[in-house]
């Protein structure tokens, strides 16, 4: 997590109605130089400021488009660090990333260091030995430019929620290097072991819960854990994992339970969740998709059904109210504050101030990834649009 300043008091002190006045205002002094990109994730005073809504990777797809179109020289992005650096990956150059708040970060992205991962890629080859195994990365795209720049460098490819599977397909057959005679695929996942794993049971392959759960054959995903010892697995189960999932999570998805899944079915729910969640709530889901997906399937249910959703609250509450005009009954899975709450540190006190200085000629949190990772991260990135639109199947649940 970077530092970020302090406010100057008259920000901290002034009213909600006084801050979006003050946006506003310096929005149409700036006019079309200034583009604003909210998650869906963000606050209902924040999402109101946004001249762009959506998930992460669209987010930045949409302000490539975009800011030639309209002249805009800067960017504010109200999302997190990973969003911004990719929003800065794939506009051009002359364009000016900035986040409101700099210690807005994301714990998933954050648990996969670039050390650690080449750690991990040196011991991974070491187990493998004179064995005929070639490894091929796939990086969520919830996940920093370093490691994006890392996989892109070592042939592997980005993924979001919607085209994981997609992804896996491709490098199951040797991304894009043909596989040679006698050789075997690995797949090593970063950073999210929950849209991995559940991606890899969806093709078939044996996580090492149905294993363990179902006395199923050896498991064929193997959990890699940055803080041990050769990721805590012994060198033979490196080599017979055929996916290597790494130890991270997303702190908001992690709070859905199977107990929460039980309660919706029996309040007669049809219950909808994203794949970020662990396998055991996927599972017994009636769906599981991408943010999009779970959006679109709310917009299009038909009057009279009820739903709970496993995904971040505002963005739950937000298709709740407009699904209750159609007469569809929407809540969160849990009941328990199931919000992002790095996300969350972006309020209009630090828009309000980081517009003020753009208007005085200042930039301030500018985010810029350094153009060698850019340009392996780029890899990565292009690599993942080639093989599939980004809006796209949802994870197939038994």
């Amino acid at each position: 997590m970077l530092w970020q300043p302090s406010l100057p008091q008259r920000y901290l002190d002034a009213t909600e109605d006084q801050l979006a006045n003050a946006i506003a205002a310096r929005r149409k002094e700036l006019g079309s130089k200034l583009l604003i990109l909210g998650h869906h994730y963000q606050q209902d005073a924040v999402i109101q400021h946004a001249d762009l809504i959506g998930d992460s990777l669209k987010l930045s797809q949409m302000a490539a488009a975009e800011a030639p179109k309209r002249g805009a020289k800067f960017i504010v992005f109200c999302g997190v660090h990973f969003m911004a650096e990719t929003a800065d990956i794939l506009t051009a150059d002359d364009v000016e990333v900035i986040l409101p708040d700099l210690s807005a970060g994301c714990s998933m992205a954050d648990m996969a260091g670039y050390e650690d991962t080449v750690d991990a890629w040196e011991a991974i080859h070491a187990a493998i030995g004179s064995k005929k195994q070639r490894v091929i990365p796939i990086t969520y795209v919830n996940s920093t430019a370093a490691i994006k720049a890392f996989v892109g460098q070592h042939g592997g490819a980005c993924c979001t929620s919607s085209n994981a599977k997609r992804v896996f397909e491709w490098a199951i057959k040797g991304g894009d290097q043909p596989i040679a005679k006698g050789e075997e695929i690995k797949i090593l996942f970063l950073p999210d072991q929950h849209l991995g794993r559940n991606t890899a049971k969806s093709h078939g392959f044996v996580t090492e819960i149905d294993a363990l759960a179902k006395g199923a054959p050896d498991a064929q995903c193997a959990l890699w854990n940055p803080k041990l010892e050769n990721g805590g697995l012994t060198p033979a189960q490196i080599r017979d994992a055929k996916v290597l999932l790494w130890a991270g999570h997303c702190s908001v998805h992690k709070l859905f339970r199977p107990e929460h899944v039980a309660a919706a079915h029996k309040d007669k729910r049809t219950v909808l969740v994203h794949p970020e969640c662990a396998q055991e709530v996927v599972d017994i889901s009636d769906l599981a998709g991408s943010t999009e997906f779970i959006i679109d399937t709310i917009e299009s249910a038909a009057p009279g059904t009820s739903w709970a959703v496993g995904t971040e609250v505002h963005l739950v509450n937000r298709i709740a109210r407009r699904a209750a005009d159609r007469e569809v009954n929407v809540r969160i899975l849990s009941d328990c504050q199931c919000l992002c709450t790095t996300m969350y540190r972006i309020d209009q006190a630090h828009m309000s101030w980081c517009l003020d200085q753009l208007a005085a000629g200042k930039v301030v949190n500018r985010i810029a990834v350094h153009p060698e990772a850019k340009r392996l991260a780029k890899l990565a990135l292009e690599r993942m649009l080639r093989l599939s639109p980004t809006r796209g199947v949802p994870v197939a649940v038994d």
